[in-house]
């Protein structure tokens, strides 16, 4: 990737840390090699004293490589910890355990600096793109394998245990990957320069979210050598109790993973609440600032009861506490209510991102501002709170107090209305408007018509009747399908074309680009619009054995999967070429685009501002010639912030005063 690492002129060294910062240290040599030897170590350490835990005795086990759930999980959870370990992400605590002054963060060239262990949010960024895209193409892999299954009703490939594990596998690696697709590489990349800031609040918090995430994606990946997971990604009580060694992978999994959701989300909060430039008001605040604010929120508030779900589930399955074991005293509907209190939730933790990403790009191919940026803002606010409000929609047919039924009926429809106003926001700015067809572009309309097929039908899912008659079918999985993949997703993709030039300094390639899009878009419809009838017709999920009379549909969908699969190798192709092979550079602000994050030289200083600006305007004001700029960086900046000259490591606040 072609960004630099080198520090702006005006922070008085190139490429080094800023006057009176602690002295350099030399670069560490902890990367991804490191890291996965810790993590080996750390599982053979932990599988050993977890067999000597349930043996009694430290000897006798040594060389014994029997299996136990208290051996998996204590072998799952050493392991990461020596992959933190091993990639550095325990370096800072331990000096300062010791009384020891950690060495200060100096920037470094080449790719080798995204294999570490950085402080540098942009660094953190990228390494966050090429994570989710690795683990969004094993998901995908695993659901056409899914499709392939599905193209016969009565011919198996794989069998009845082995496809319900990849069920469950696939689900839950696409919805651990997609809670982090959009914070992760954008927000974490994008969010400082938006609002004026040199760095996150939180920095060394914020690269170990990222080395976590990734842990905790390999931790659910070890359920297929430990026999898998029957109970798809919602984990149900008390299948959890009678499922395989996979079962731990899945618990430990998320709980890593959730762990990192909290600590992204706590950091993105904090860094959006403190670090905004002067000037920067919430009504001058980015649109897409403002859905990541909103998944910050409930990224910290709704995680901690996922964790707590996973750990009770742990205690079930290593001490022996009957929890969620309804024969012993416990309820399996404690683990649906824990779950889906954040599990919904969780569904906004993916939608926001990707409203925000299409509020920001629409403006600056539709030339004209925002339409009702305020009603925008508060429909995120509106959503992250209402979605806490809603969670017993999944659990209409549980058997579980019926007469709470009108009431989370009532709530669920309710947050279609700041759910609405997000939309509206968007076709308000495409009403009239000279809309540049150019490739960002496409995705974000794409969006907006994959999503009104994904809210209409998820209007229809919050009433108590057609949930009975379709619950646990395929229109339900084609309803989320869109609602995600074709929200979240496309956005995602719509976002990286339009900031990679301000990511890597590169251009990717416009007629590839296209290609994608467009067997993208086709091919995602023809895949699960399909999956939408046979699911009014009758056939659940997770069973690989259908009507007959249902074959003609599915074989269209699983072809089409197929087909939809492979527009994401014609993107990988043109990331590579483009980024790697043969970089095309790209002009300054390709897009023409006011926001602030396009004001900066490429390559980007390595504390990006080299005097933290003054923000006049917010960054929607097209088409208005008397518009003030976006933010000054000569005199008045210099007046106001004269102070964080040569201090690397301090910040402003909204209100200008010096943090550290």
């Amino acid at each position: 990737m072609a960004i630099s690492a080198t520090a702006s002129a005006g922070l008085g060294q190139t490429g080094g840390p800023a006057p009176g910062a602690a002295s350099p240290a030399r670069g560490s040599r902890l990367n991804v090699g490191t890291a996965f030897a810790g993590a080996v170590l750390g599982y053979l350490f932990g599988h050993w004293l977890g067999n000597a835990i349930v043996s009694g005795d430290l000897y006798e086990v040594a060389f014994n490589t029997s299996t136990n759930n208290v051996a998996i999980f204590l072998a799952l959870l050493f392991g990461v910890v020596g992959w933190l370990a091993g990639i550095g992400a325990l370096n800072y605590p331990i000096a300062k355990i010791m009384g020891k002054e950690a060495p200060a963060e100096i920037p470094e060239e080449g790719w080798a600096r995204f294999l570490k262990f950085t402080l540098d949010h942009k660094v953190v960024g990228i390494q966050y793109v090429v994570g989710v895209l690795m683990f969004f193409f094993t998901g995908g892999l695993i659901a056409m394998a899914i499709r392939t299954e599905l193209l016969n009703p009565t011919s198996h490939i794989f069998g009845p245990n082995i496809y319900i594990q990849l069920v469950s596998e696939h689900g839950s690696i696409m919805m651990m990957m997609a809670t982090s697709i959009v914070v992760g590489p954008l927000g974490n990349f994008l969010v400082p320069l938006m609002i004026g800031s040199r760095r996150m609040a939180f920095p060394r918090v914020e690269a170990l979210s990222f080395w976590v995430f990734i842990s905790g994606l390999m931790v659910i990946l070890t359920a297929f050598p430990l026999g898998g997971f029957q109970t798809g990604w919602t984990g149900y009580a008390p299948l959890q109790e009678q499922s395989s060694g996979g079962m731990d992978s899945y618990l430990m999994g998320f709980g890593v993973i959730g762990t990192g959701m909290i600590l992204a989300g706590f950091n993105m909060a904090v860094s959006i609440i403190t670090y905004r430039a002067p000037g920067m008001r919430w009504s001058r605040l980015p649109i897409f600032a403002w859905s990541m604010l909103g998944t910050a929120g409930l990224l910290t508030l709704a995680t901690p009861v996922l964790f707590a779900g996973v750990y009770m589930g742990a205690l079930d399955r290593t001490a022996q506490t009957a929890l969620f074991v309804n024969a012993h005293g416990g309820s399996s509907f404690l683990w649906e209510n824990l779950f889906w209190f954040f599990g919904h939730p969780e569904v906004y933790i993916m939608a926001l991102p990707g409203f925000g990403i299409a509020a920001e790009l629409l403006p600056v191919f539709t030339r004209k501002p925002l339409f009702a940026y305020r009603v925008g803002a508060a429909g995120m606010i509106g959503v992250g709170l209402l979605s806490f409000f809603v969670w017993q929609h999944h659990l209409f047919q549980s058997g579980i107090n019926p007469d709470m039924r009108p009431m989370f009926m009532l709530t669920t429809e309710l947050i279609s209305i700041p759910t609405g106003f997000i939309y509206l926001v968007g076709m308000g700015t495409l009403w009239r408007a000279k809309i540049r067809l150019e490739l960002p572009m496409l995705f974000v309309l794409a969006l907006y018509f994959n999503f009104l097929f994904g809210g209409i039908t998820g209007v229809y899912l919050s009433d108590v009747p057609i949930n009975v008659q379709v619950h646990g079918s395929f229109f339900v999985m084609a309803h989320f399908h869109y609602t995600i993949m074709g929200g979240l997703v496309f956005a995602f993709f719509g976002g990286l074309y339009y900031w990679l030039p301000r990511m890597t300094g590169s251009m990717m390639n416009e007629t590839l680009g296209r290609i994608h899009f467009w067997m993208m878009f086709i091919f995602f419809n023809l895949t699960f619009f399909p999956l939408f009838i046979v699911g009014l017709l009758g056939m659940p999920r997770r069973v690989f054995e259908y009507a007959p009379r249902l074959q003609t549909l599915n074989d269209i969908s699983s072809i089409s999967s197929y087909l939809l699969g492979f527009s994401f190798v014609v993107f990988t192709i043109n990331l590579v070429w483009t980024q790697f092979i043969s970089p095309k550079p790209a002009p300054p602000n390709p897009w023409n685009s006011k926001g602030l994050e396009w004001t900066m030289p490429t390559p980007l200083p390595f504390h990006n501002f080299s005097r933290i600006p003054v923000i006049l305007s917010d960054p929607y004001r097209y088409g208005e010639p008397d518009a003030l700029p976006v933010a000054d960086f000569g005199e008045i900046a210099a007046a106001t912030s004269s102070t964080h000259e040569g201090l690397a490591g301090a910040q402003p606040t909204s209100s200008g005063t010096e943090e550290v």
